[in-house]
């Protein structure tokens, strides 16, 4: 098992995208208040065993936070916790929040990997997404984070939008490729229960992907990526060679990571647990000294196996077959999963073939 990681959950966005179901707000005003939580929380925490090799500021959107409090914010969690000399230090932007004079910040703050939220180089597309930037504000963020000469640049992109074409999607892939990045995460479109697009699929103004445009989209990223020499490693990410995502990793094969701030989540090996969502609670609880957590899970050893097959199955590495040892009829379920093209079974791991992938969410269905 690797190293814990840490992550900081920015609950913070200038706008709110019609797709977003993350824990997130627009008022602003609230950040100092999160700030004096997070930095309370801090020193709940001083004992959970270190040292740290990721550090993952998420959100919402943490590049929304002035230079004072992001800097105030990475002195906090250096002062109170240890770090390998080797930390990968991520943290997500938003395209319009930087300017040169931010990325050197970020830069000077030890920051190694900047995940930037593109979503897409069409501005129809951006406009009908939410973002608040325009397509050539993401090149040029594009632009400024890899002559800053960050370890990593990733970029987040978003397919099966309505009215994409195929042939649309893979020139933006093009485009993207032209910046040169080392890592991109690539999601298929999704309308969460409560946000303004599944209220507007529900009232028909916006038609869903079908499944087979889902695969189209799913298999010609692939393809289209690994022919330019990424890493197809997790079912919605891709990584040239020595850039895969170290921090999301841990949460793939359940290395133990720490959740500051609200919503966010928490796991040791044994149990998981989770902030309560709201910023103002979760101020209150941290000023009157009392647990942020909102919920707790002990897993039984049944529930680790079901869990180890639910991360693992989305990634190339797979899982060890040695955990499912005590699965009766294992030999015949390989062979049947084997013979429909859907797993490989080398080197004593399971390993989901990219068909696999495509359905990496009920392939532990078939050990229970």
């Amino acid at each position: 098992m690797s190293n814990a990681g840490l992550y900081v959950h920015v609950p913070f966005c200038r706008t709110r995208c019609a797709y977003c179901g993350f824990a997130s707000q627009t008022d602003l005003s609230v950040i100092p208040v999160w700030l004096d939580a997070v930095k309370r929380e801090c020193v709940r925490y001083g004992d959970f065993p270190g040292p740290f090799d990721s550090l993952f500021l998420g959100g919402g959107t943490p590049t929304v936070l002035s230079p004072s409090q992001l800097e105030s914010l990475i002195l906090c969690l250096r002062n109170r916790f240890t770090f390998e000399d080797s930390t990968e230090f991520t943290v997500e932007a938003n395209p319009d929040d930087l300017t040169g004079d931010t990325v050197a910040l970020m830069k000077e703050l030890g920051i190694t990997r900047v995940s930037l939220g593109v979503q897409s180089l069409e501005d129809g597309e951006l406009a009908f997404l939410g973002r608040r930037h325009s397509a050539r504000q993401a090149e040029r963020a594009l632009d400024l984070v890899k002559q800053a000469g960050f370890n990593s640049v990733s970029a987040d992109l978003m397919y099966g939008l309505p009215g994409q074409t195929l042939g649309g999607w893979i020139e933006t892939l093009r485009r993207i490729l032209t910046f040169d990045p080392d890592h991109l995460s690539c999601y298929q479109l999704t309308f969460e229960h409560g946000t303004p697009l599944a209220r507007m699929a529900a009232e028909r103004k916006v038609r869903k992907a079908g499944e087979k445009e889902e695969r189209a989209f799913f298999l010609a990223t692939s393809h289209f990526l690994e022919g330019a020499g990424y890493l197809h490693y997790e079912v919605s990410n891709f990584a040239r060679p020595g850039h895969l995502c170290r921090h999301n990793l841990k949460y793939w094969d359940r290395s133990p990571y720490l959740g500051l701030g609200p919503a966010a989540h928490s796991f040791d090996g044994n149990a998981r647990w989770w902030n309560t969502r709201s910023p103002r609670r979760y101020h209150r609880r941290m000023v009157e000294e009392r647990s942020a957590v909102a919920g707790k899970e002990t897993l039984s050893e049944e529930k680790k196996v079901m869990e180890c097959l639910l991360l693992g199955l989305r990634t190339k590495q797979g899982v060890e077959i040695g955990m499912l040892k005590d699965v009766p009829g294992l030999a015949s379920r390989l062979r049947h999963l084997e013979e429909s093209g859907l797993l490989s079974v080398r080197e004593g791991r399971l390993r989901p073939t990219l068909e696999g992938l495509l359905y990496a969410d009920g392939l532990p269905l078939v050990f229970t």
